[in-house]
C-alpha cells in the first residue's frame, strides 16, 4: 500500500534513538526534548489513525508542563476534550518504542485490531505546543506524522493546554460548547465572570487586584492577552511572565507548592493574594504571607472545598436537588475531608492519583468536583443538571432564580474537559467577591494537618501492591499491618505508601497532630517499607 511506503520514508527523517523506551502515563510523554522527534511524528501518525477511529477531531498538545524547559512531552486529546482512553495509552506507547524496522508492522496491528478504515476517511488532527524553544520544531514532526497518513491538521501554536481541549471540545459539539477560537474562549469566561461579579456585594478597587506568576510560561503570554475581555473586573498584576526567566525555574505552581514558599523575587504585602500557574497552564495554586511574614498555601483540597461549598450553597437557595460530590486523591489532607463530610455534608470519594482518575469519578455524580492537592483540577456538570439548571433561569423568579443564573453563570466560567489554571483562577476570584471573602478567611475554613511526604529507594517499585485508591498495600505480605500499627501511635494519624509511577521508589506520606508527630511516623513507615520491600542502600535516617 503506497500509504505505508509514504509513512516508512517519511519516519526515516525522524529516526528513533535505538534502545531508547518511553511509557505513556497521566501526563502522556515526556522527557529531554532532544530524544522526542520520532515520538512527536508517531503521535501524529497515532492521533490521525484516533481521528479515523473516533470520526471525530483529535488534539496533540506538545508540553511538559512543569518539568525544566530542557524537556518537553505530548499528549493527545479525545473528541470531547478529555485525557486519551487508556486502551490508546497502550498503543502510544507500542508505538513510541517499536524500533525504526517494526513501526509499519505495529500501525498495521493496530489497525487490524480497531477494524480502523484507511479508504474514504477524514481525519483531523488539533495542534499546539507551549513556549519551549524546542515545541515549534516538535510540534512540526506532529503535523508531518498527520500529513503521512493523509489527515488535515490545524496549527494553533502557541496555547495552553486546557485551551487545546477546549477547542477541540468546542468543535466536535459544532460549537454546543463554545467557539472553538481563542478569541471564543477569552470571550465565554470573560462574560461569565464579569455576569458572576455583578452580583458581589460593594466590591472594591483593592478587592479586585491579584498577583499571578505566569511559571514564565504560556499561561503568562495567555493572560495577558486575555486582559481586556474582563473589561477591568479583575486587575492582575502578572508576574514571572517570560519576559525575563526561565520557564518553571523557581517559579510556577509545583515549585510553589513543594517548596512551601513564593516564587523567587517576588515580594508580597501581608494577605495580599496571590496564586501561580504552572508551565502549560493546567494547575493552580493560591498563597499569601500572614502579618508576621508567615508563607501560608491554599492547594487543591483548600480550593475544592471553596468551590463545592460555593455550589452546595447555591442548590439549596436554588432549592434544586443535585447530587453533588468532591472527588479526592489518598493525599488530601484528612481535614479537608473531615469538614466536607462532617461540617459541608457533602459527598467525599477518594480516586487513585493522577487526574484521569478522578475525573472518572466525578463523572458519577450530578456535579463532580476533582482536585489533586497539586491544583489540577475542575468540575463537572451532567447535561441533566445542566438542563435542570437552565430550566430554573428559565422558569423561576427571586431568590431561586438568582442562585440558578450564579450556577449557570459557573457553569459558562468552568472549562470541564480539564483542569485549567485561568478558568480556576477565575471561578475563585468570582467566589471570594461573591461571598466577600478575605484569602485569610478562605484559609481559615479548616486547619491543615500537619504532614510529611517521603521517598525509599527500592530494588523493584512493582513488589508494592495496592488497593481502595492507594491507601492500603495488599503486597509485601505485613507491610500494611505495620503501617497499621505504627498509625496508632500518633493522634490523628494516616499513612500510606505508593509506588512511583516512574522510577524504583516507594513515596510515603504521612500526617498527624503536630509537624514532629507526622515526621515521626514518616520516618518509621519508611523504615518498614525498607525492610520488607526490598529497600537499597542506607536506612531512612530520622528527619532533622
Amino acid at each position: 500500500m503506497a500509504q505505508w511506503q509514504e509513512v516508512s520514508e517519511k519516519s526515516k527523517l525522524h529516526p528513533k534513538p535505538v534502545g531508547l523506551v518511553l511509557q505513556y502515563g497521566t501526563a502522556g510523554f515526556r522527557t529531554n526534548a532532544d530524544h522526542l522527534d520520532h515520538v512527536m511524528f508517531r503521535m501524529g501518525l497515532l492521533a490521525t489513525l484516533r481521528s479515523i477511529n473516533t470520526k471525530a477531531i483529535i488534539g496533540v498538545m506538545v508540553t511538559a508542563s512543569h518539568n525544566p524547559e530542557e524537556d518537553n512531552g505530548v499528549k493527545l486529546i479525545d473528541p470531547m476534550g478529555e485525557m486519551l482512553t487508556p486502551a490508546w495509552e497502550v498503543y502510544a506507547t507500542q508505538l513510541a518504542n517499536a524500533e525504526q524496522d517494526h513501526l509499519i508492522t505495529v500501525l498495521k496491528d493496530l489497525v487490524q485490531k480497531e477494524s480502523i478504515d484507511l479508504t474514504n476517511q477524514e481525519a483531523e488532527v488539533f495542534v499546539g505546543r507551549d513556549t519551549r524553544s524546542s515545541s515549534a520544531r516538535l510540534s512540526d514532526a506532529v503535523l508531518d506524522g498527520v500529513t503521512a497518513l493523509d489527515g488535515r491538521s490545524k496549527d494553533y501554536g502557541l496555547v495552553t493546554t486546557p485551551q487545546l481541549h477546549y477547542m477541540v471540545c468546542c468543535c466536535n459539539t459544532r460549537g454546543g460548547y463554545g467557539k472553538a477560537s481563542v478569541e471564543g474562549y477569552y470571550s465565554k469566561l470573560s462574560q461569565a465572570f464579569i455576569q458572576l461579579t455583578k452580583s458581589a456585594p460593594n466590591r472594591t478597587d483593592d478587592q479586585k487586584c491579584l498577583l499571578v506568576d505566569g511559571a514564565n510560561g504560556i499561561g503568562a503570554l495567555k493572560l495577558r492577552e486575555m486582559e481586556p475581555y474582563l473589561q477591568g473586573a479583575l486587575k492582575v498584576s502578572l508576574f514571572c511572565d517570560g519576559t525575563g526567566g526561565k520557564l518553571n525555574h523557581q517559579c510556577g505552581a509545583d515549585f510553589v507548592k513543594v517548596q512551601q514558599n513564593s516564587p523567587k523575587g517576588i515580594v508580597m504585602k501581608a494577605g495580599e493574594r496571590c496564586c501561580s500557574f504552572d508551565g502549560d497552564a493546567d494547575r493552580i495554586v493560591y498563597y499569601y504571607s500572614d502579618d508576621h511574614g508567615r508563607f501560608h498555601l491554599l492547594d487543591g483540597d483548600k480550593i475544592a472545598t471553596l468551590i463545592s461549598t460555593f455550589l452546595k450553597e447555591l442548590l439549596t437557595k436554588a432549592g434544586l436537588d443535585l447530587k453533588i460530590a468532591v472527588v479526592q486523591t489518598a493525599y488530601a489532607n484528612g481535614s479537608s475531608t473531615r469538614y466536607l463530610e462532617d461540617t459541608m455534608k457533602v459527598i467525599v470519594r477518594c480516586a487513585k492519583t493522577g487526574v484521569k482518575h478522578l475525573h472518572h469519578v466525578a463523572q458519577e455524580f450530578d456535579i463532580g468536583v476533582y482536585f489533586e492537592a497539586n491544583g489540577h483540577g475542575t468540575v463537572l456538570f451532567s447535561k441533566a443538571a445542566e438542563a435542570k439548571i437552565q430550566q430554573l433561569c428559565d422558569d423561576s423568579e427571586g431568590e431561586r432564580q438568582g442562585a440558578a443564573t450564579l450556577l449557570k453563570n459557573s457553569v459558562d466560567l468552568i472549562n470541564q474537559t480539564v483542569g485549567d489554571a485561568i478558568s480556576d483562577m477565575l471561578l475563585i476570584e468570582a467566589i471570594l467577591a461573591i461571598k466577600g471573602m478575605t484569602v485569610q478567611q478562605w484559609d481559615a475554613i479548616y486547619t491543615d494537618l500537619p504532614n510529611r511526604q517521603l521517598k525509599v529507594k527500592v530494588s523493584d517499585r512493582r513488589v508494592i501492591d495496592t488497593k481502595d485508591a492507594e491507601r492500603k498495600t495488599v503486597s509485601p505480605a505485613g507491610l500494611q499491618e505495620a503501617i497499621d500499627r505504627l498509625v496508632e501511635r500518633h493522634q490523628d494519624g494516616r499513612s500510606f505508601v505508593r509506588p512511583s509511577g516512574t522510577e524504583d521508589v516507594v513515596r510515603v506520606y504521612s500526617e498527624a497532630a503536630t509537624q514532629e508527630s507526622a515526621d515521626a511516623l514518616g520516618h518509621e513507615v519508611s523504615l518498614a517499607v525498607y525492610r520488607l520491600a526490598g529497600g537499597v542502600g542506607g536506612e531512612p535516617k530520622p528527619l532533622e
